[in-house]
C-alpha cells in the first residue's frame, strides 16, 4: 500500500511541526480502513490497516515525545494492532499455500493413477485408493482447518481491540494532542512575526531619527557657514588711522 503524501513539510521548520503533520496523516490513514477492516472476510483492508499501523507506530517511536502521553499510549496500541493484524496476515498467506500444495499433490496422484490404469476404458477406484500422496491429504486438510480457526480467533480479538481503543479514545486523544501542538506552533510563529515586525519598525524609526539628526547637524553647519560669509569682520581702527 502506497503511503499517503504528507503536505506542507518544511525542512526549515521545527521537528515538532513536521512530526505533527506526519502523525496527523498517518493516524487518519490508519483509521480510514475501518470499518472495512472489521469485516472478517476483507483481508485487503486488514493488510492495509496493518501497514498503516506500522507507519504510525514508527513515527510515534521517533517523535512521540513531542506530543506527550497520548502519543506514548497510541504508539503502544499501534504496535499491538500491528501484531494482531500480522497474525491475520500470516494465516492469509498460509491458507493459499496449503490449498496450492493440496492441488499439486492431487494433480500428481491423478497423473500417476491415470498412467497406472493404462488403456482401460473405465478407471478402477482402487487405483486412487492406492495413490502415493493419499495419506497427506488428511493432514493438510486438518492443517487448513487449524489455520482458518486461528484466523477467526485473531479476527475476533482484533475487532474487540479496535472497538476498545475507539471507546477509550486512544486515537482521539492523539489527534487532539497533535492538533493542539500545531495550534501552539502557529500561535508562536505569529508572535515571533509580530516581534520581528516590531523590531523592524523600531530599527526603521531609529534609522529615520539618525537621518533627521544628521540633517539637523548638516543644516546647522550650513547656517553657520552662511553667516560667516555674509558678515565679514571689520578692519581694526588703529590700522585705519595709520593708513
Amino acid at each position: 500500500m502506497k503511503a499517503r503524501r504528507v503536505k506542507r513539510l518544511d525542512p526549515s521548520a521545527s521537528l515538532e511541526e513536521n512530526a505533527a503533520r506526519i502523525v496527523s496523516v498517518r493516524l487518519e490513514e490508519m483509521r480510514s480502513f475501518a470499518p472495512a477492516a472489521l469485516d472478517p472476510a476483507n483481508s485487503v483492508a486488514q493488510h492495509d490497516m496493518r501497514i498503516a499501523a506500522k507507519r504510525l507506530r514508527y513515527i510515534l517511536e521517533a517523535t512521540g515525545f513531542c506530543f506527550g502521553k497520548p502519543a506514548q499510549t497510541a504508539g503502544r496500541r499501534a504496535r499491538d494492532l500491528q501484531g494482531l493484524l500480522g497474525e491475520v496476515h500470516d494465516c492469509d498467506v498460509m491458507l493459499p499455500v496449503i490449498d496450492t500444495h493440496l492441488a499439486d499433490l492431487r494433480a500428481q496422484d491423478a497423473t500417476d493413477v491415470r498412467e497406472r490404469a493404462g488403456d482401460v476404458g473405465t478407471l478402477d477406484p482402487a487405483f486412487a485408493a492406492r495413490a502415493r500422496h493419499r495419506t497427506a491429504y488428511r493432514g493438510l486438510e486438518v492443517l487448513a482447518v487449524h489455520v482458518q480457526a486461528c484466523r477467526d480467533l485473531v479476527i475476533d480479538r482484533f475487532v474487540a481491540f479496535w472497538r476498545e481503543q475507539e471507546e477509550a479514545g486512544t486515537w482521539d486523544r492523539l489527534e487532539r494532542a497533535v492538533a493542539r501542538r500545531l495550534r501552539e506552533i502557529k500561535e508562536r510563529r505569529r508572535a515571533e512575526e509580530r516581534i520581528e515586525n516590531a523590531q523592524r519598525e523600531l530599527e526603521e524609526a531609529e534609522r529615520k531619527e539618525r537621518a533627521a539628526a544628521q540633517r539637523a547637524r548638516q543644516a546647522a553647519d550650513e547656517l553657520a557657514a552662511a553667516r560667516q560669509t555674509e558678515d565679514p569682520p571689520e578692519p581694526a581702527s588703529g590700522l585705519q588711522e595709520a593708513v
